[in-house]
């Protein structure tokens, strides 16, 4: 009798440590490998960790937006998993129907997606600073203080009028979280991919330096937006230079006022001291007016070999350039021009 009771009591027991273990499995399962994120959405979620973040931080925000169903199932794995101590700052794709296993590892081993960096059409290095940290974490004031740094920027042989010219304007893939210091690196790394063997032998050709090319190429972009005419302008600048002819560039003159609205060029605008005056100061300026493109710097390396010693914008406004060879062509064709101008009151 008293076996027969010890027997139905193991068989409770064992019964009950079954329907336990069982469940505890079941539950694990389910903390584990359940879905737990975006449940009814069918779009990925993109989650920015700013660097120096805390777990407490990244749970509140997950929750708060919608993005894990249950949250502490989630704090249960990534304590289980040691995330909580491990927090990785950069941004995430958290797609829908992740399990609090699979979130937890991609957050914990840093596995984040790029961003895309893009820049163009830059005049200053405020308007670069914007432009470049637009999708980064890093701030425009923060990247801007690092290229105005005149210790810093010297370690890469630039000098404050040539730092721009470091930038090659693209489309970069880049962390999200990429220090103002990790971008410069990044952008110089870019730019010596530029610099090949090649290209620096082409710049020796024609008698510049790559920081010397940039800054024609930066002339010759802001003279034409047809990428076309580039390399025949570029030729015309180096002709006037083989000779010691000043530039004579337009463009120099608006960046030497500030005022980038000018449309017309005055004689009075001429007489402005600055460096940048190629008018009045013959060679090439301090540095670039812009940021040159692909297009530009290569038009300058494969310049066009012909006499054209002037250009001007052609009277029908096409946006491309007739080009002389003698003063007195050059001054037919600038009188048609400004006969254009005064007829449409551009003054």
């Amino acid at each position: 009798m008293q076996l027969e009771k010890r027997k139905k009591i193991l068989l409770v027991a064992l019964v009950s440590f079954s329907v336990l273990a069982i469940s505890m499995t079941f539950y694990f399962y389910q903390v584990f490998f359940s879905p737990n994120t975006l449940p009814e959405k069918d779009q990925p979620y993109y989650l920015k960790i700013p660097t120096g973040s805390v777990f407490k931080t990244v749970s509140r925000q997950l929750y708060e937006d919608q993005v894990i169903n249950d949250a502490l199932s989630f704090s249960f794995v990534a304590k289980i998993l040691d995330y909580q101590e491990s927090v990785k700052p950069g941004l995430y794709q958290i797609d829908p129907k992740m399990n609090n296993l699979q979130l937890v590892r991609m957050l914990r081993s840093g596995d984040q997606v790029p961003v895309k960096v893009t820049f163009n059409t830059i005049r200053t290095k405020a308007e670069l600073a914007e432009k470049i940290t637009a999708n980064l974490e890093v701030s425009a004031e923060q990247f801007l203080a690092l290229v105005q740094d005149s210790v810093y920027i010297r370690k890469f042989d630039f000098e404050e009028e040539t730092i721009l010219s470091l930038f090659i304007p693209n489309t970069y893939e880049l962390w999200w979280n990429t220090s103002a210091e990790g971008l410069f690196d990044r952008m110089y790394k870019e730019y010596q991919a530029f610099w090949t063997e090649e290209r620096k032998q082409k710049a020796q050709a024609i008698g510049l330096t790559p920081k010397e090319v940039s800054t024609l190429a930066s002339i010759v972009q802001a003279e034409s937006q047809k990428a076309d005419e580039r390399a025949k302008i570029a030729g015309v600048y180096l002709n006037r230079m083989k000779i010691g002819m000043a530039l004579q560039a337009d463009p120099t003159l608006v960046y030497a006022t500030g005022d980038f609205t000018l449309k017309r060029i005055l004689n009075i605008h001429k007489e402005i001291d600055s460096p940048y005056n190629t008018y009045r100061y013959t060679g090439l300026p301090p540095g670039p007016i812009n940021l040159p493109d692909v297009n530009s710097l290569n038009a300058v390396l494969n310049a066009e070999k012909h006499d054209f010693m002037y250009f001007c914008a052609k009277e029908d406004f096409s946006g491309y350039h007739a080009f002389a060879v003698t003063y007195n062509e050059h001054l037919a064709n600038a009188r048609r021009y400004q006969a254009a101008l005064n007829a449409a009151k551009i003054f």
